[in-house]
């Protein structure tokens, strides 16, 4: 299993977790449910791909320095 795998299965969940408090139903109009689920699986997966790349390159670079 890579780093950035390793990474990932710690992100997601916690990703979902802090999305979980905000009211993503609310933007969208009245029955329009599974347009809201998709924008946060979406919103889930760039945030988490965001967050892992941003952690891997950080400590990449941080390897290379010492």
């Amino acid at each position: 299993m890579g780093l950035k795998a390793l990474i990932y299965v710690f992100v997601v969940p916690i990703v979902i977790w802090a999305l979980e408090s905000v009211n993503i139903n609310s933007i969208f109009k009245k029955n329009r449910y599974y347009q809201a689920r998709v924008f946060y699986l979406i919103l889930t997966i760039s945030l988490s791909y965001l967050i892992v790349n941003f952690f891997f390159d950080f400590f990449e670079s941080s390897m290379i320095i010492s």
